[in-house]
């Protein structure tokens, strides 16, 4: 907590706003994007979600593969808990859907399903996008799945898989994501492992956002890694989440935002 406390205050130090951005392409994701204060519709339809989880005070058994959790001590845990707990804020939850809304991606891939709030932004986001989500523990997947299901979110593939073995075991040359949502496993050599698995299936206009880059130091080392890539051009830092971008024409740039 210590750790991500002088991050955060770090990053206020460092960070600007849209003023400061004299990239075209920043500028305009920034102003007609990330700062879109209109009220969308969906987002009425993502509290409900969101409020649905949370009065679901039924139990269930997690299998973790990740890093673990810092709130929950046993793997037995209530479904509203892991709504409050585990998955993204209602702010955060808005962001994406504007996200997938602005950039209008035809293929999504979200690696860490839980129990789907990001998903239901992701899917809403663009009705006609195929969203495949990836989630090891299945009781958490079963949950996910039966939410979305009930809220009519139907461009969805889930998939049951350890996120590592669906790397190795999909032919990834043969993929296209427009957008990769890392929401998983917030360790520094697995979030490496991700990054250089799914380069295979990067084009010019690929967006990748990695959650909880400030988690701890390990995942900050491993964001700065990611950002010096000799294939990355353009990286933001929301504190957050890091977004990563591929675009040749865009020259090598870092922006830490306010949002």
């Amino acid at each position: 907590m210590l750790f991500q406390v002088k991050s955060y205050l770090k990053f206020l130090w460092h960070s600007k706003n849209e003023h400061a951005v004299h990239s075209p392409f920043v500028f305009n994701l920034l102003t007609k994007c990330f700062y879109d204060r209109k009220i969308k519709s969906e987002y009425e339809v993502l509290k409900k979600f969101r409020n649905s989880l949370l009065e679901n005070k039924n139990t269930i058994e997690v299998t973790d593969f990740g890093a673990g959790s810092k709130v929950f001590k046993s793997n037995k845990r209530e479904i509203s808990k892991i709504a409050t707990t585990a998955g993204i804020s209602t702010r955060r939850a808005q962001l994406l859907y504007r996200i997938v809304n602005y950039f209008q991606p035809s293929s999504v891939l979200e690696i860490g399903t839980s129990v789907g709030l990001a998903t239901a932004a992701l899917s809403l986001g663009n009705k006609k996008a195929q969203i495949t989500t990836l989630e090891g523990c299945k009781n958490t997947l079963s949950v996910a799945q039966n939410q979305l299901q009930k809220f009519k979110c139907i461009n969805i593939e889930f998939l049951n898989s350890e996120f590592s073995h669906y790397l190795k075991n999909s032919d990834l040359k043969s993929k296209r994501f427009d957008i990769i949502y890392f929401d998983g496993n917030h360790q520094k050599q697995a979030t490496l492992d991700y990054f250089e698995a799914l380069l295979p299936t990067v084009t010019n206009e690929t967006v990748w956002i990695f959650d909880d880059i400030h988690w701890s130091k390990d995942m900050e080392e491993a964001w700065k890694i990611i950002q010096k890539h000799n294939k990355v051009s353009v990286t933001i830092d929301t504190f957050q989440w890091g977004f990563v971008f591929f675009r040749r024409e865009q020259p090598k740039e870092h922006f830490i935002i306010r949002v």
